[in-house]
């Protein structure tokens, strides 16, 4: 067993921890785009929590492209996680925005407000008997 700060075999004058970029530094922008897109994405899939998903979906953006930035300069990894992070955010975003827009366009339509509230109406009849 070689430790960590032996030269590695074939490698003469490297030592373990350069190899490969094992001694990189991932990108803390990577990271977090990855954990913000993946809440987002959770949140706006409840639909509930739509609102939530579409601000961290838009922080997750940004974060994002900050990563694949960074993840270029020399020492530090990062560059997939940061494009999972982007994707997952921009999902968020888009599938927030999609929300947004039927539930606008549901709540301006009159006739489907009045549907909804017959339906309610309906409801609470059969709760009552």
């Amino acid at each position: 067993m070689t430790a960590s700060s032996e030269p590695v075999r074939g490698m003469p004058g490297r030592s373990r921890a350069t190899r490969g970029g094992i001694g990189a530094k991932t990108s803390a922008a990577a990271t977090f785009a990855l954990v913000f897109g993946v809440a987002g994405l959770l949140s706006v899939l409840t639909a509930v929590l739509a609102p939530v998903g579409l601000v961290l979906g838009i922080i997750g953006v940004v974060l994002g492209i900050v990563a694949l930035r960074t993840a270029r300069r020399p020492g530090v990894t990062g560059r997939g996680v940061g494009i999972g992070g982007l994707v997952l955010s921009a999902l968020a975003v888009l599938i927030g925005l999609a929300l947004a827009a039927g539930f606008t366009t549901v709540v301006n339509n009159e006739a489907a407000v009045d549907r909804l509230q017959q339906q309610v109406d309906d409801l609470r009849d059969r709760l009552d008997e």
